[in-house]
């Protein structure tokens, strides 16, 4: 009889020390979107005793009108007209916990790669060496 009542205890006080998420930000690590990548999202929740947990597709839902998700991960398709993409996150566990952010794609293409021979003959080496002498 008391393995019946002492099972129940013990979720009941596993349940009452659980966190609570009390809102959710984005932390985006650029300032823009890149076309024909994955661009991951990155969402944190902020739980009731202030601290934070990382926030995946399991806990909040992504939804974006002119792209697809697949996870946290937004593709842009290659051929996007749009300037700006607007992203919503709802947390799963409360619906009414909703953020939107609107997010700039980027426009200028990625500079080309110099070679390798040529990164490795650059004056970052002479500027050590130059400091050095000082």
């Amino acid at each position: 009889m008391r393995t019946v009542f002492f099972i129940p205890m013990i979720f009941l006080a596993t349940t009452l020390r659980a966190q609570k998420v009390d809102s959710i930000y984005f932390h985006l690590y650029t300032d823009s979107l890149k076309k024909g990548q994955y661009n991951y999202i990155n969402v944190d929740g902020k739980l009731s005793n202030g601290h934070w947990l990382p926030m995946t597709a399991r806990e909040v839902e992504f939804t974006c009108a002119t792209a697809r998700f697949e996870g946290n991960e937004l593709i842009i398709p290659s051929d996007f007209k749009e300037k700006t993409v607007t992203i919503t996150v709802t947390l799963k566990a409360n619906r009414n916990l909703v953020i939107e952010k609107t997010i700039w794609i980027k426009t200028l293409p990625d500079p080309e790669l110099p070679p390798l021979q040529q990164i490795m003959q650059s004056p970052a080496g002479k500027k050590q060496k130059a400091r050095r002498r000082q």
